[in-house]
């Protein structure tokens, strides 16, 4: 069973495609996901960044469809999330792994138990104590039978996450959708649990969407970043352009406040994120925005455009995508 590997991503290598998704709460008068398109290919690891309250968490919610959409569309594996029915098929393929382990785990429950409902509730053939046995030993968690009796109050809390990443990749899924991963986690032990991540990745061809605030676990398990503010994605693309030469004024915010990150001149952010029901006009950030508040963007010449036309990213014309009028004005100047 473990030398499984994903072998049916959609036609064009992507295992899943969001378009021009909205998620909305309180009649539609809030937009807690706006218009985000996004994919994810095979073997690809991209890490969804930015403060609490920016809409990761809705986002990969509303890809195993515990958020109904408002408009756009999600397909997984080249198939459009939608129905009951082939939501059942589609939460065997992908997989979530929560933030805290101890509430996502039964206290009731044995680690065997926790490890084989889902192969139960999913019909999984197989021997299930070899499929158990086999999931929690990917898992780290070795020998397996010393694990098996035992109840997560008798676990560490790198040990109770091992256990429910061991639960979903027992069932052998395409994409797994991490909250936070290991903030709850003991530092020393994050890198194992990144690594144990990324190894799957490498070994199976596993895809994962990574929701974080910690820019370190975007360096350290990312192939790309996407960076979320007020319920869109504003900047997109491989973490070492993203991370390493940031084009956005939130991205360079963000990561100016990193100690690792050296060059960045620290820009502390003013207020706080606006309330989604009243998202500002424009350019969503512009009211915190550094190049905005310095009267930068006046003097260049393109302050208006910030308070008054709303940027979506630019154009596929490169892997790094922005959504700045700053960057924009830039480009077309050196045109």
């Amino acid at each position: 069973m473990w030398g499984w590997r994903v072998s049916d991503p959609s036609p064009n290598g992507n295992v899943v495609e969001l378009t021009n998704v909205q998620v909305q709460f309180n009649g539609g008068r809030v937009r807690a996901v706006d218009t985000v398109s996004l994919e994810v290919g095979r073997s690809e690891v991209v890490a969804l960044v930015g403060e609490s309250g920016c809409g990761k968490t809705t986002l990969i919610r509303s890809i195993i469809g515990l958020e109904p959409l408002a408009h756009g569309s999600i397909t997984v594996l080249g198939q459009e999330v939608g129905g009951r029915r082939g939501l059942r098929s589609l939460r065997r393929r992908v997989q979530m792994i929560f933030q805290d382990p101890t509430g996502a785990l039964n206290p009731r429950h044995s680690i065997y138990e926790a490890v084989a409902e889902g192969l139960r509730i999913h019909k999984v053939k197989g021997h299930e104590p070899t499929l158990v046995a086999g999931a929690l030993s990917s898992a780290g968690l070795r020998p397996a039978e010393r694990y098996l009796r035992r109840f997560p109050h008798e676990l560490s809390g790198g040990q109770r996450q091992r256990v429910l990443i061991a639960a979903a990749m027992a069932l052998q899924p395409a994409l797994l959708l991490a909250d936070e991963p290991v903030a709850s986690l003991d530092a020393s032990i994050r890198g194992e649990i990144l690594a144990l991540m990324r190894s799957f990745v490498d070994s199976h061809g596993v895809s994962i969407i990574a929701v974080t605030h910690d820019l370190g676990l975007a360096w350290n398990i990312a192939d790309r970043v996407a960076v979320m503010y007020l319920g869109r994605i504003v900047e997109v693309g491989p973490t070492e352009e993203v991370l390493g030469a940031p084009k956005h004024p939130y991205t360079r915010a963000l990561l100016s406040v990193v100690p690792e990150v050296a060059g960045l001149e620290q820009q502390i952010l003013t207020g706080e994120t606006p309330d989604p029901s009243r998202v500002p006009s424009g350019c969503r950030f512009h009211p915190r925005c550094p190049v905005v508040a310095s009267g930068e963007a006046d003097r260049l010449g393109f302050g208006d455009r910030c308070r008054g036309v709303d940027l979506e990213l630019e154009p596929e014309v490169g892997d790094h995508r922005v959504a700045c009028h700053a960057v924009a004005i830039s480009a077309t100047a050196g045109q």
